[in-house]
Formats: structure tokens, sequence, C-alpha cells
């Protein structure tokens, strides 16, 4: 028994001086160097520690690690994404991933672009050869060089139908690779499986439309052509990224490549100007072979069976060194295409996958 008088209950609605304050904070002194609430009290961030931003989105899983619905700090971009460039990686972030795209997908890439870039290359390059009415006209104006052959619009005109429609219908075969393509790459990026059936089965799928926005591109680009060659120039470099938006938002691939373009000019023009420049070197290269190989036939090659043979030799070995090119195409633009995107918005490989469809 205590001689103490008992404590008096505080007066009601006043709190209990001995009760835990409210929050579930322990009774007593609080520890050295900490204060309750936080310093700056509440919201959380406005004190000496700023809350750190993270950015909501879909939930993404990357590679040997569990889906979460939230990105982390940073764009929400994964550093190490095998396709997706994250702003600040520079060139060489671009370039890592182009070689690394070669790297897995060469073995399905090299016989996709064969059979649908090189062996159309070959067949008008041969159609050409044997149309070519330079030799007899040749013969024809050997009297009176300043008048045109008799055959002239004859001859120009099945040649150039010949050859544009093949173009054309080549073009189309043409599309279904670069689909074909892009599926490969973005699918092993992602680490999903790939196959050559399937991959020309999406291209299937995807070549009809392509090729009608690639038609429409063609022209625009001729028509720039035309008019003093700089638009021309200007033209295809807004429209680089045509193709890549129709395959992987399906639609707007004309206003959508303009906007990507002048959004981030120097950066686009600097990874474009790269794929063009392989392009150029390559493709020079291979025609140089070509045009030296068939000095040896003569102007008139198709004439007999043994030129024949020799010349179609040529453009065979110059429709294959010209190769590397369409590689070096198929993967810069995807890959340009996909940091363009990283710019925008939270994405990686999976979820570009997942847009092909």
């Amino acid at each position: 028994m205590s001689d103490l008088p008992p404590q008096a209950a505080p007066p009601p609605g006043d709190p209990d001086p001995s009760a835990p304050p409210p929050g579930g904070a322990p009774a007593g002194p609080p520890p050295q160097g900490w204060v309750f609430p936080p310093t700056g009290g509440y919201p959380v961030g406005s004190g000496p520690y700023g809350g750190q931003p993270w950015y909501p989105g879909a939930p993404v899983a990357y590679p040997g690690q569990p889906g979460h619905g939230w990105y982390p700090p940073g764009h929400g971009l994964d550093p190490a994404d095998l396709l997706v460039t994250p702003p600040g990686a520079g060139v060489n972030g671009w370039f890592n991933r182009c070689v690394g795209a070669v790297r897995r997908g060469w073995r399905l890439l090299l016989p996709i672009l064969l059979l649908t870039q090189v062996l159309p290359a070959l067949v008008v390059s041969v159609l050409s050869l044997a149309l070519d009415p330079t030799a007899k006209w040749e013969q024809s104006m050997g009297d009176d060089p300043a008048a045109l052959p008799d055959t002239f619009v004859t001859d120009l005109g099945v040649m150039l139908s010949v050859v544009l429609g093949s173009a054309l219908v080549f073009g189309f075969v043409q599309s279904l690779g670069w689909a074909a393509g892009t599926w490969v790459v973005t699918r092993q990026a992602a680490g999903q499986p790939v196959g050559m059936g399937d991959a020309l089965s999406y291209g299937a799928r995807r070549a009809l439309g392509l090729w009608a926005w690639t038609l429409l591109m063609s022209v625009i680009i001729g028509l720039g052509l035309c008019l003093c060659f700089i638009p021309g120039i200007y033209f295809a470099f807004a429209l680089s990224m045509a193709g890549p938006v129709y395959l992987f938002e399906r639609q707007h691939p004309i206003g959508r490549s303009f906007r990507m373009f002048h959004d981030r000019l120097g950066l686009l023009l600097g990874r474009v100007a790269l794929v063009a420049a392989a392009v150029i070197v390559g493709g020079g290269a291979a025609g140089m072979v070509e045009g030296i190989g068939a000095l040896p036939f003569g102007t008139t090659p198709m004439d007999s069976p043994g030129t024949a043979v020799g010349v179609i030799v040529v453009a065979v070995v110059g429709a294959l060194l010209a190769l590397p090119t369409h590689l070096a195409q198929l993967v810069g633009l995807v890959v340009t295409y996909a940091e363009q995107r990283a710019h925008e918005g939270p994405v990686d490989s999976a979820r570009l996958a997942g847009e092909l469809g």
C-alpha cells in the first residue's frame, strides 16, 4: 500500500498524459537525433530527405526477375536491356545493341534476308541485263549518231515495264523480309523463342501493309529528289522510322516518323546517317565488284551461253556482297526506333515484342 494519494483522472476530453501518443509511437523521450513526426512534418518528402520519384505503369518483367507493377527511378528503363538504348547511353550504347542483335540473330537473319532481299535484287539485275537494249541502239546509231534508234521507244518501254513491274512485285517479298527480321531481332532481345517458320509467317501477315506504305514513301522521296535533290534526302531521313512505326504501332507511320525526326533531330539524324553510310559504302563496294567483273563479258553478255553464265555468276557474287548492308540497315533502324521510344516513355524489349503482335 502506498501513502500517496491516488492520481486524479484527467478531465473529460483531455488526453491521458501517461497514454502512448497517437500513431503507435512509444512513450517516453525519443531517441537522440530523432523527432516524431519527422523533421519538416508531412507530407513525406518535404523534410531534409526528399521523396524518390517513382513512375507508375504497366507491369514489367525482366528475364530472371519477378514482375512488378512500378517502374524504377530513371525513366522506367532497364539499362541492361538488349534492344532499348536508355537516354544518355550515347552512340556507344546504340552501337553495342546493334552488334548484340547481329550476334544473336545472324543465323536466322541471314537466310531471311538472302531469300527476301538478295534473291529479288538478283532477279531484277538479271532481267535488266537480258533486256538492256543499249548495244542494239549503238549499232543502229552507227550511221547517224544524232538520230534515235527506230525501236527506241518500244525497247525502253518494254525494259522499264518489266524491270519496274518486277521491282513492285518483289517489293512485297522484301517487305515480308523486313517484317520477319524485325520480329526476330525484337523477340530475341526479349528472350522469347524464334524460328524461321514463325518469322516468315509473321512477315507474311504484315507484308501487304508495309509494302503499301513503302510504295507511298518511295513516291514521296522520289518527288523530293526531283526537286533539286536535297528535299529527297530530307524525306529519306524524316521517313526512316515509318517502317518500324507501322510494325510496332500500326497507325500513322508517316506522321509519327516525321514527329520523331523533328523532336530529336540531332539524335535520329546521327543514327540514321551511320546506317546510311554503311549501306552506301557496302552497296557501292558490291556494285563496283559487279561492274568490274562484268567487263570481260562485253556489252552483249546474254547473246551466248558462256558469257551469260559468266555475267550471272558475277551478279550473284555482287548480290551476296550486298547482304551485310541489308543486315546493317534492318538492325540499325530497329535499334534506332527502340531508342526513340525510350525518349518518349517507359519501354523495354518485352513490351516491344508484345506490340508486334
